[in-house]
C-alpha cells in the first residue's frame, strides 16, 4: 500500500532523523517527492510504502514526536 503524505517539521526536529527511524522501526519504504528546509521550518512531501498497519503506525509516531502530517492525493510534482 501506498500513501502520499505532507511533513511539517517544528524547528528542534529539522536536524532529526526522523524519517529514517520511523521507516526502521516499522518497514516502511519512503521516497521523498519534494522537501523544503529553512532554519526555522522544513516540510516535505513524500510517498510511503508498506504494510496498512505499518503505516499507521509511521504516521502515528510522527504525529507524537510534534510533525504535522496531512495526507494529499494526486501528482505531487506539479
Amino acid at each position: 500500500m501506498k500513501r502520499r503524505v505532507k511533513l511539517t517539521f517544528p524547528q528542534y526536529l529539522i536536524k532529526e532523523p526522523v524519517i529514517f527511524t520511523m521507516a526502521k522501526k516499522y518497514d516502511v519504504l519512503p521516497n521523498i517527492r519534494r522537501a523544503r528546509v529553512t532554519d526555522s521550518v522544513g516540510e516535505m512531501i513524500l510517498e510511503l510504502e508498506g504494510e496498512e498497519e505499518n503505516l499507521d503506525k509511521g504516521i502515528k509516531s510522527l504525529q507524537e514526536q510534534g510533525i504535522d502530517v496531512e495526507l494529499i492525493e494526486g501528482d505531487v510534482l506539479q
